[in-house]
């Protein structure tokens, strides 16, 4: 247990009232760390920091909403956390959009712009606004949801591809940038999970049971086997591992 002790850290967690980054901040907080739950409503928030802290105890968690389109915002949340907790050990970027679906050719300049700005540049604003107090630190992890369509073409979703492409190549830039002190940043690339972002195939019972025939295990995964693995990249058993994309996908891209 002692590799993913988490204990006396604190987590920003966007994206964190549903999914993923719920699922994430529930097992962070398992594992002993403080974390704080963000996303653009503030009752959502409230509600779900009021679930981890009847769980795991008074203040584990607290709420702070942001929009991450929303600079000031941003700077807002990590303010917030600051004046909570005192530090930042470990950035979550799992917040993400896709307003369009379709051939590229099809796709508005406001669209291609809200996927960027959402999924690559939002990024780069909160890991811009943490990493100095890490890197004096020398210590720190930074965790990028990002997503197998970050190593596939897609028809139907190439805009989204092309920002999680991005997420990549941005950790493997500032693993290089940071590494010296300490501070590690990896991505995640799920495939195919239940979550609300993915409504639209799994509720349809012939999309995805032809999309579970392309599987190796034959399913769709849930929120909770990501999770883990956001724990593995925030907790010292990952301590020499940065500038990665960890696939966890069923086996969709061997």
């Amino acid at each position: 247990m002692s590799l993913f002790d988490l204990t006396g850290q604190v987590a920003i967690i966007t994206g964190s009232t549903k999914g993923i980054g719920k699922a994430s901040a529930f097992e962070m907080a398992e594992h002993g760390a403080k974390v704080v739950i963000s996303s653009r409503k503030q009752d959502a928030c409230d509600a779900v920091a009021a679930e981890i802290n009847t769980k795991f105890g008074e203040g584990t968690a607290i709420a702070v909403a942001a929009n991450i389109s929303d600079k000031a915002g941003l700077q807002h949340l990590v303010d917030e956390t600051r004046a909570a907790f005192g530090k930042i050990d470990v950035l979550v970027c799992n917040a993400a959009s896709n307003p369009y679906y379709g051939p590229q050719s099809g796709i508005s300049d406001e669209q291609f712009r809200k996927i960027l700005d959402n999924n690559i540049v939002s990024n780069h604003w909160l890991i811009a606004m943490v990493a100095p107090e890490m890197r004096e630190r020398k210590n720190g992890s930074i965790v990028i949801v990002s997503s197998i369509g970050g190593l596939r073409g897609s028809t139907m979703i190439g805009a989204y591809c092309i920002s999680k492409a991005a997420d990549m190549q941005l950790a493997r830039n500032l693993a290089h940038e940071f590494g010296p002190d300490n501070v590690r940043i990896n991505c995640i690339a799920p495939g195919l999970i239940r979550t609300d972002f993915a409504k639209a195939l799994w509720e349809d019972p012939e999309r995805i049971k032809a999309s579970n025939e392309t599987v190796p295990l034959r399913r769709i995964g849930v929120a909770e086997e990501i999770a883990g693995a956001v724990v593995f990249l925030a907790s010292p058993a990952s301590a020499f591992m940065t500038g990665q994309s960890i696939v966890i996908d069923g086996g969709v891209t061997i």
